[in-house]
């Protein structure tokens, strides 16, 4: 029997998703058609007739954007929300602003896959001499972290995700489910991923197949120990569902006018 519902949110489509590069700790807003497909998740979930006492999303804006877009559709602004940098996309290091369809071109759509999907490949770490190098660490959200700056990850696997994910899940975000509360995380590709394997039990050759597209909420009812119950749902029209997987899959693969 079902006593807890968690959703979980990939965040709508950001200005980089468009253009198909590696986005990670790069502050991006989000597209106009992420802003609408956030409010279109709001107005879906409000016509179910969910409601929300907690929100969590990452302290990236294209994250809490979005949780703030659901929120005003459902006609929940005020419901709490917090941020932690746990909740962050997966830090794609060396890879951040580089455009997938042409790494695929350059290493083969099997490599790109495998740094985009794989549970215990990292990619190659960023440094200082990478443009986007300044533009992150210099971000004063990042004092806010419960770690130093000089901590925090310079490239990270799913597996990584993880573990930094985890305690946070763990202290933070359980505590309010068992005590009855039903729960929003708004947050990234891979933070979903990776909770969804640690609450689903996903092998690491099968959390390769995982791929949730943007703007489309994932509910998971689950028992009192937080086991799910049944298969995770994907709300929405199916078919728009299927052909956003579908694009978000088509992302590392080799544009067909670059062959």
């Amino acid at each position: 029997m079902s006593n807890h519902k968690l959703f979980l949110l990939r965040h709508g489509e950001g200005a980089w998703n468009k253009e198909n590069r590696f986005c990670s700790w790069v502050d991006q807003k989000l597209s106009d058609n992420g802003v609408l497909e956030a409010q279109e998740c709001g107005r879906l979930l409000k016509e179910h007739g969910y409601e929300f006492d907690r929100v969590f999303t990452s302290i990236l804006s294209r994250s809490v954007q979005t949780a703030w877009l659901v929120l005003e559709a459902m006609g929940q602004e005020w419901v709490p929300v917090t941020k932690s940098w746990r909740l962050n996309e997966r830090h794609y290091g060396a890879l951040i602003g580089l455009n997938r369809a042409e790494m695929a071109q350059k290493h083969g759509e099997e490599k790109v896959k495998l740094w985009r999907r794989s549970y215990d490949i990292t990619p190659p770490p960023i440094d200082e001499s990478h443009p986007y190098f300044t533009e992150i660490y210099n971000d004063r959200r990042y004092n806010t972290c419960d770690v130093p700056k000089e901590q925090l990850p310079r490239t990270e696997s799913l597996k990584e995700v993880l573990d930094r994910l985890l305690p946070y899940w763990n202290e933070v975000i359980v505590p309010e489910i068992k005590n009855g509360k039903t729960v929003l995380i708004s947050a990234h590709g891979n933070s979903c991923r990776a909770l969804l394997k640690h609450l689903e039990g996903i092998s690491e050759t099968e959390i390769v197949g995982v791929t949730l597209p943007t703007g489309v909420p994932v509910l998971l009812e689950m028992d009192g120990g937080l086991r799910p119950v049944k298969p995770r749902q994907l709300l929405g029209d199916p078919a728009k569902i299927q052909a956003a997987i579908k694009k978000v899959e088509d992302q590392g693969k080799v544009n067909a006018s670059n062959k």
